[in-house]
């Protein structure tokens, strides 16, 4: 019993064996002969490759391989390899329906106790899930670099754990200007000013990004060749499936011009808002002086007539002096507001500003007084202005007066004049040709706030009654209506000057001299038969009076449609019409009676500095409010043409 029990049990190991072997099927486990052939095949090995045992078993297991391995040698090399002590290897391998799997291999010798080679023991692990992966993984993370590398528009790099700069991409190199050898390993405090890296800013967006999760910021970086720019700040921490720190991942954007361009655009916006506030304060004084003008029309009107027609009783004709000169005094303040308001008459005229300089200089001195003195720098020779002569007078003594007020103590007035050429706008100057006429002082200057409202209408720093508010608007609206601008530089303590644009008179002929009409003698004209036209009852009774007192026969209209009515049933020999009526403007009355009536003479009245339309553009203007004196010499001029 014994000995059957001895002969049974190295068989019974055996099976043992075979069913273990067979029982793997992760892995394909076979044995070869000294030459290679399949000897022995398991399940595994079934299932990797497809076949079965009696399909292989005898057959070399370079099947097995692809055909540039089989070509290349790979089996037999794999063979001598394992002989020499083992071989274990990755690569693709062949199923039996000709599809590629990727395998790990390990070849071990299957040597006697005499150590003679017996054959080879051969285990496959099929990989192919992996190994797709590892693929699809190594060539996401290649798009991911080239697509990072691609990016040109952001810094987009590394930093280790210290902040020391581990790889760097295209963007970086642009925006920063150092070259990826130039800048690895070096610590990215490199890129930020002096300023930050004393106040210890790397350090702290780095820990920043630590403590929540991420950190963004704006401000100041410093490019290669020590420009700097305004950059967007992203920087997240990266870590490991662990959580371990692994660095940190910086984009940086450059928007310097993004924020320039919105500064721009701020700019812009706050220089619409004082256009349209300015414009808005132009409209309204505009429209009080014209009402204002109608008011002091019937008044001075009003005044002059009583002051012909009372005796010299030295008790009233010292009062209505009195309150003519008032009234002259509303005049000009209403012309002030007319020209902030840029709806002045300008009588523009070719002016050569070192002869205007030069002319006005007794009334600069006597105006500023003996403590200041006055100092003018001119060029040896100089173009002429195409402006009006009287308003740049006015504008420059109104500049001067300014200055006057700012040094109580006294000091010097400088007046200098530049000629400057702009070849594209610059704010509300067009391009061309300029003269730059400027007044500076030694005064006390303006602080910003001052400055920003020195020429708004009725803004003084004055002390109540000492100024209306309106010379620095004045000479703004003149510059303005001119084509030209009013400019002021000042800081507190430090003076100021005011600087008057006005456009040069590029190759423009030179006007001929107008025949000065000579005022008539006596105010007792011709009879004329005049049709008056204005929609305000006191002016219209005004202008009849005056009309009257110079020995006219006057027809009222308050309408232009009621002055054509009239038109219709009496002969006129002059019409006298104000511009601003509701329906139908005084220029609309005009151009309708040129085309009916082409012989009838037409003076237009008007405060305003409007631009007329048509036929009438040519007609003769009365400013208003005007005196006898003025109507008289206007009529006079325009009968003496006919």
């Amino acid at each position: 019993m014994q000995g059957v029990a001895s002969s049974n049990a190295p068989m019974e190991l055996h099976d043992r064996y075979r069913l273990l072997i067979d029982a793997v099927t992760d892995y394909a486990i076979y044995m070869l002969d000294v030459d290679g052939r399949v000897v022995s095949w398991n399940a595994g090995a079934k299932r990797f490759k497809g076949y079965e045992e009696s399909e292989i078993i005898g057959q070399h297991f370079s099947r097995f391989y692809t055909p540039e391995d089989f070509a290349a040698g790979m089996p037999q090399r794999t063979l001598d390899q394992a002989a020499s002590g083992r071989f274990e290897g990755e690569g693709w391998r062949m199923r039996k329906d000709g599809s590629r799997f990727w395998c790990h291999v390990v070849v071990d010798p299957i040597r006697s106790p005499s150590g003679e080679l017996l054959g080879f023991a051969k285990i496959t692990r099929d990989l192919t899930e992996r190994k797709l992966a590892e693929e699809s993984l190594k060539q996401s993370e290649q798009q991911f670099r080239l697509l990072v590398q691609s990016v040109t528009d952001y810094a987009i790099y590394m930093l280790d754990p210290t902040g020391v700069v581990t790889n760097w991409n295209a963007g970086a190199q642009r925006i920063k200007g150092y070259q990826p050898e130039e800048v690895i390993g070096q610590h990215y405090s490199l890129f930020f000013t002096e300023e930050d890296r004393k106040k210890g800013t790397p350090q702290r967006g780095l820990a920043t990004a630590l403590r929540d999760g991420r950190f963004e910021s704006q401000g100041w970086r410093v490019r290669k060749d020590g420009s700097r720019f305004w950059a967007n700040v992203v920087v997240d921490p990266i870590r490991s499936d662990t959580g371990a720190l692994v660095g940190f991942a910086k984009v940086t954007r450059d928007i310097t011009d993004s924020v320039e361009a919105q500064r721009a655009l701020e700019s812009a916006r706050e220089a619409l808002f004082q256009a349209q506030k300015m414009e808005s304060l132009g409209r309204l004084t505009g429209g009080i002086a014209h009402d204002f003008n109608n008011l002091l029309m019937a008044v001075v009107g009003g005044l002059e007539i009583v002051r012909r027609r009372v005796d010299d009783d030295p008790r009233i004709v010292p009062l209505l002096d009195n309150a003519i000169h008032g009234a002259q005094r509303g005049i000009s303040l209403s012309q002030r507001m007319l020209a902030y308001a840029r709806r002045q008459q300008l009588h523009l005229e070719l002016v050569d500003l070192s002869a205007l300089v030069r002319g006005m200089a007794d009334l600069l001195r006597q105006s500023l007084g003996p403590w200041i003195a006055i100092e003018t720098r001119f060029p040896l020779s100089f173009k002429p202005v195409l402006a009006d002569a009287n308003q740049v007078e006015l504008a420059l003594l109104n500049l001067a007066v300014n200055a006057r007020d700012a040094m109580p103590n006294g000091g010097t007035v400088i007046i200098s004049a530049r000629e400057h050429r702009l070849d594209t706008k610059d704010g509300s100057l067009e391009p061309g040709d300029y003269v730059c006429l400027a007044l500076t002082d030694e005064g006390t200057g303006m602080d910003e706030v001052t400055l920003a409202q020195a020429m708004e209408p009725f803004f003084t720093t004055k002390g109540v009654g000492k100024g209306t508010g309106l010379g620095l608007s004045m000479v703004h609206g003149l510059a303005a209506q001119s084509g030209g601008r009013l400019s002021l530089k000042s800081e507190k303590g430090s003076g100021t000057t005011a600087e008057l644009w006005l456009p040069l008179a590029v190759n423009l002929p030179v006007p001929a001299e107008k025949e000065s009409v000579e005022p008539p003698e006596s105010h007792c004209l011709m009879a004329l038969k005049v049709l008056a036209v204005d929609d305000d009852p006191l002016v219209l009774m005004t202008t009849a009076a005056m009309l009257e007192e110079l020995g006219c026969e006057v027809i009222e209209s308050d309408s232009a449609e009621q002055a054509l009515e009239v038109l219709t049933q009496q002969k006129i020999d002059l019409v006298v019409t104000d511009q601003a009526m509701p329906q139908m403007t005084g220029t609309q009355l005009a151009d309708l009676i040129q085309q009916r009536y082409p012989h009838l003479p037409v003076i237009l009245a008007t405060g305003y500095a409007d631009k007329l339309g048509a036929r009438a553009g040519y007609l003769p203007r009365l400013g208003k409010p005007f005196d006898m004196d003025a109507l008289a010499e206007k009529i006079t001029a325009v009968m003496s043409q006919l």
